[in-house]
């Protein structure tokens, strides 16, 4: 069963059209938290996996398949964000007591599956654990998936900040942050850089940036985790 060996946020699959084996796999991160694990972030649980697929002119095939069509999904691959390892036990002298969450775009999907996995430390606000940001950058407001969960992610001890970088070509005035993740992150600083942990996704300018913000904040080398 592919669906339970999907153990960690951040893990992926290969899928190709159904009985297609010379077709070139796409990959993708599995949006849905791992069923096992998932908490009251996550709302009802379920045993299928929960994709977010970017439409470009090669996934035309996925992208536009009739319901109910079948496709050819790998075994779940990856080690997904290696939290157990860096937040928990005593690998570092200072607790994990502030996650950072860090997306942009479509990179936004693994780290909804940590938000909603259960496994962050984190829950509602006055109920004890780890506090949680996340910074989500896309170009307009139009262009942010997920942005009905927010409220749910919220009440569940999630503190979201949306980063859109092109605030002119939104159809409605943008009250919201604007700029890059990056350049939020830079405005807020890092309150607790030694307790903080990190889990990044997205377009390689906004992680090397970000990497470097945290690290030379004092953040842990280890603490600052992709999914790749």
């Amino acid at each position: 069963d592919v669906a339970a060996e999907y153990k960690v946020a951040g893990q992926y699959v290969q899928v190709r059209p159904e009985g297609d084996d010379d077709a070139k796999p796409i990959f993708l991160a599995i949006a849905s938290p791992p069923t096992a694990s998932a908490d009251e972030a996550a709302g009802p649980s379920s045993t299928t996996f929960e994709f977010l697929i970017k439409k470009t002119e090669n996934n035309d095939w996925i992208t536009n398949i009739p319901p109910s069509t079948c496709v050819d999904v790998s075994q779940v691959l990856g080690n997904g964000f290696p939290t157990a390892e860096n937040m928990e036990g005593f690998k570092y002298d200072f607790p994990t007591q502030n996650v950072l969450f860090f997306a942009t775009g479509s990179g936004i999907a693994p780290i909804r599956a940590a938000i909603e996995s259960g496994q962050m430390g984190v829950n509602p606000p006055g109920q004890g654990g780890r506090t949680a940001r996340l910074y989500y950058g896309v170009s307009t407001p139009e262009d942010m998936p997920y942005a009905d969960k927010f409220a749910q992610w919220e009440l569940a001890g999630f503190e979201i900040v949306p980063v859109v970088s092109r605030p002119e070509e939104t159809g409605a005035e943008w009250f919201g942050r604007t700029g890059y993740v990056q350049n939020a992150l830079e405005e807020d600083g890092v309150a607790v850089p030694r307790n903080s942990a990190a889990l990044l996704c997205g377009v390689k300018g906004m992680t090397e940036s970000v990497k470097d913000l945290l690290s030379n904040a004092g953040v842990f080398e280890g603490r600052i985790m992709t999914n790749f």
